[in-house]
């Protein structure tokens, strides 16, 4: 599969450049884009659609680049993403900060199209994007089906979407906000965290023998059980 189909958020507060690194990432063929203009916007987008790759501004409203970074990176669910700092700071303590707050890489305005579009695709090159496997289970995030042993279980929207997010972080714990804050907000959908209890349910009822991995953790929320 093509890193072009990495979903990649660019958050830039100056209309006119957050426009042109979106054309020049659609000159090179990447199409999955979405954009910010602040911190707060761009982080309600984060936990809505968790992106591949984040393309982040330092000096933002409401929330600076090296915090929002920071918070991306302290959640266990989004701290894979990568984080590419732009900035047209360049003192030697701001791109340390930038690496600290947990960026993979800083790149000084004004900047290259070329390097830019260098630093994205080695950046994404080593992330897997179309499969994510547990045990018998087998999902394509390209077409947005789920598999036991080869056969197609039929998921909601929810239930596809927890999934992914428990199969993607085995081991995790997420507590009932966090999984509900990345469930708001698509298509307008207001979840409640008893409607995200039924949704566990009717998953585990769904993945047969393998429902009962999604483990209750009392007073916490649910994790998928690691396999020895």
């Amino acid at each position: 599969m093509s890193i072009k189909s990495a979903k990649i958020l660019i958050v830039e507060d100056e209309p006119q450049i957050n426009r042109l690194i979106e054309l020049v990432l659609i000159s090179d063929g990447f199409y999955n884009i979405k954009k910010s203009l602040d911190g707060v916007e761009a982080l309600e987008l984060i936990k809505s659609d968790k992106p591949d790759l984040i393309l982040l501004d330092v000096m933002l409203p409401s929330i600076d680049g090296f915090s929002l970074c920071k918070q991306i990176k302290e959640d266990e669910y989004l701290k894979s993403i990568q984080v590419i700092m732009l900035t047209a700071k360049k003192m030697e303590e701001d791109i340390l900060e930038g690496f600290e707050s947990g960026a993979v890489d800083y790149i000084s305005k004004p900047f290259s199209n070329k390097i830019l579009l260098a630093r994205v695709k080695a950046h994404l090159s080593n992330i897997n994007f179309s499969t994510h496997v547990y045990q018998n289970i087998k999902i394509d995030d390209i077409k947005k089906v789920v598999t036991i042993n080869e056969e197609e279980l039929e998921l909601t929207r929810f239930e596809y979407r927890i999934l992914k997010i428990l199969v993607a972080n085995v081991g995790v714990v997420f507590s009932r906000s966090q999984l509900l804050s990345y469930l708001r907000g698509d298509d307008g959908f207001n979840v409640s965290e008893r409607a995200m209890d039924v949704q566990i349910l009717n998953l585990r009822r769904k993945l047969g023998s393998i429902g009962s991995n999604i483990e209750t953790i009392r007073g916490v929320g649910y994790k998928l059980k690691e396999l020895n």
